[in-house]
């Protein structure tokens, strides 16, 4: 050996060891590559492809969607299953997928299994899914449809809450064209670019924000000007009066009270208040205008930190908008009265002005509530910034329904309906049994809580148009000869709707309940008549999947014309109201069955 090792030189004996620590390396990670499997994909990686084309199911409004966080919210992203030492799985391919012998699309094979992609599964079952991220893990969510049903919190009172409308947002809906500066109420586009007032919409606005004050906190309430030495918060209001212009503080007979008189040209920068509000924006304030004037709020806004002027002018103009100035009539004001404006909604409805149905959306949102400036000859008062002022809005809806009621008891809607193909249109000046219904809740609440028998008079008159034939300028129909309905609209031949019917009984009862046996006997009779079609007809809107909105096929001999999700969630919170005031079981197996459609489920084939 001593030999052999002699005859080999240094340069020999480094080859070799080289040689042997290569193959010691390649050994070693070829015992490793066996032992782990590859690296997992997150669930639903390659079903991913497939589901990326529908990310998000449709938006809805006002009409609304659940505040509450589902169950699949609540939970966390399961883990991955199998770690890593999961041996690797079958890989996909694409396939052919032929559907109904008609076209072809591709799908991706697994084995047995066949994957289509989400975005054709959508659209051709009427199915909506999302991709979400919890924890860091994405997952795919489905749902059979995409609205959900309110919980029915207690049984149904005539003061309190009216079903779910806290959720309830009518000024945000782009089928309002703005609050009215001279009546403070909404202006519908939804059959008409022109504008014009809706009473269903009106008793929906009041009916809202009436909700929304039983359910909501207290709001934040900032206020600015009480013609006092100081404000409540023991701060000297802060004006600013320009040469040319004066303020000063008088005592008014009509308030007794100190108010403010202010006298600035049209010509000058006016008598301005400082705000500075970056939290709130609602203001408020009273106002008495002595000749033509203005009342204009400056906004700091988040487009770019631009300054927008809010304009309320003593005319009727509805609403203008120019450059970074929106205007808005208030009317000639020239007796004391309170001026109560969303300025979010008065800002977001003159940017997006169009002249088409839709408002056009916009991003831009106010930051700050920079100032009040104030022209003309006039009196202010009570300047404030608050969060909400819920009753205000309910207020505003209650007094137009007072005032705008005609001879005959009805809210006439001004505009043309062509409800579809086979039914005549109906000519501007018709009623609506669900514009009966709400506005007769809208009054009945506004009169428990004020005690003005205006407001119940009002409600009283209402039922006229329930006793007349859709022929005669009212609101009913007879089906089959037999059972008693409330048109939502009354055409010709009849339509059936179902959620505008149960609207008008919910009103009846609120009516009923709050006149007393003598004043209420007519509504009574009324809303047990309609209870006892309700009861006998709703078997005909169930299809065995859904619901239907109408009995168009019965009365034209055409397809079904079946309730949107939106529409069949409707139907189920209002029988679940229902069934808080009447006993019959119906009721409760429908909405049990209706629910179960939600998820997808079907009555049993034969």
């Amino acid at each position: 050996m001593r030999c052999l090792a002699a005859r080999v030189n240094y340069k020999t004996l480094i080859i070799i060891c080289a040689l042997f620590t290569l193959v010691t390396v390649l050994l070693w990670n070829r015992c490793s590559s066996d032992r782990a499997g590859p690296f997992p994909r997150s669930p639903g990686s390659l079903e991913r492809r497939g589901a990326a084309a529908s990310s998000k199911g449709p938006a809805r409004d006002g009409g609304r969607q659940s505040e509450e966080a589902s169950p699949q919210e609540q939970q966390k992203a399961p883990p991955i299953v199998g770690g890593f030492n999961k041996a690797p799985g079958p890989k996909y391919e694409e396939i052919d997928c032929l559907i109904n012998d008609e076209h072809t699309i591709k799908g991706r094979r697994e084995g047995s299994e066949v994957f289509l992609p989400f975005s054709w599964v959508e659209k051709y079952f009427e199915v909506y899914g999302k991709i979400a991220q919890y924890d860091g893990y994405d997952r795919f969510e489905f749902s059979h449809s995409y609205s959900k049903v309110y919980t029915q919190r207690a049984p149904y009172h005539p003061d309190g809450v009216f079903m779910s409308f806290e959720g309830y947002n009518v000024e945000v809906r782009d089928r309002v064209k703005c609050i009215s500066g001279v009546e403070g109420v909404p202006l519908s586009t939804q059959w008409g670019p022109q504008g014009y007032f809706y009473p269903i919409q009106i008793a929906q606005y009041g009916l809202s924000h009436y909700s929304k004050n039983l359910t909501e906190k207290p709001p934040h309430i900032e206020v600015y000007e009480t013609a006092e030495d100081k404000d409540k918060a023991g701060r000297s209001a802060e004006w600013t009066v320009p040469k040319g212009c004066s303020l000063s503080t008088v005592p008014d007979k009509a308030k007794f009270t100190s108010v403010k008189q202010f006298v600035a040209p049209e010509n000058t920068e006016g008598v301005s208040l400082q705000l500075g509000n970056s939290r709130d924006f609602i203001i408020s304030f009273d106002l008495k205008f002595v000749t033509n004037g203005s009342i204009s709020v400056v906004l700091e806004t988040t487009e770019k930190n631009q300054l927008f002027t809010v304009h309320y002018v003593s005319n009727t103009q509805l609403i203008a908008f120019k450059d970074r100035d929106i205007y808005y009539g208030i009317g000639p004001r020239t007796s004391w009265s309170t001026v109560t404006r969303d300025l979010v909604t008065d800002l977001r409805k003159g940017v997006g002005l169009s002249n088409t149905k839709a408002v056009k959306q916009t991003k831009i949102m106010p930051k700050k509530v920079v100032r009040l400036v104030a022209k003309g000859r006039g009196f202010l008062d009570n300047v404030t910034i608050s969060a909400t002022a819920h009753m205000a809005a309910f207020f505003a809806a209650s007094s137009w329904l007072v005032r705008n009621q005609d001879e005959r008891g009805g809210w006439p809607i001004m505009v043309t309906r062509k409800l579809g193909e086979g039914f005549k249109s109906l000519d501007p000046g018709w009623y609506s049994a669900m514009a009966q219904g709400q506005a007769i809740s809208t009054l009945v609440r506004a009169y428990l809580l004020t005690k003005d028998h205006a407001f119940l008079s009002s409600a009283l008159r209402a039922t006229a148009p329930y006793k007349l034939p859709s022929e005669q300028h009212g609101v009913k129909a007879v089906f089959m000869n037999r059972h008693d309905w409330y048109e939502e609209y009354p055409t010709s031949p009849s339509s059936f709707v179902l959620n505008g019917f149960m609207y008008s009984l919910i009103g009846l009862y609120d009516l009923k309940e709050t006149a007393g046996e003598k004043l209420g006997k007519e509504a009574r009779v009324l809303y047990e008549r309609g209870m006892e079609s309700l009861k006998a007809m709703l078997p005909l809107y169930d299809t065995g999947s859904g619901t239907i909105y109408d009995l168009r096929h019965f009365m034209l001999g055409t397809a079904p014309n079946l309730a949107r999700w939106d529409y069949h969630t409707t139907h189920i919170n209002q029988l679940q109201l229902l069934s808080t005031i009447d006993e019959a079981p119906i009721f409760k197996e429908f909405v049990k069955r209706w629910k179960s459609y939600l998820r997808g489920g079907r009555a049993k084939h034969n």
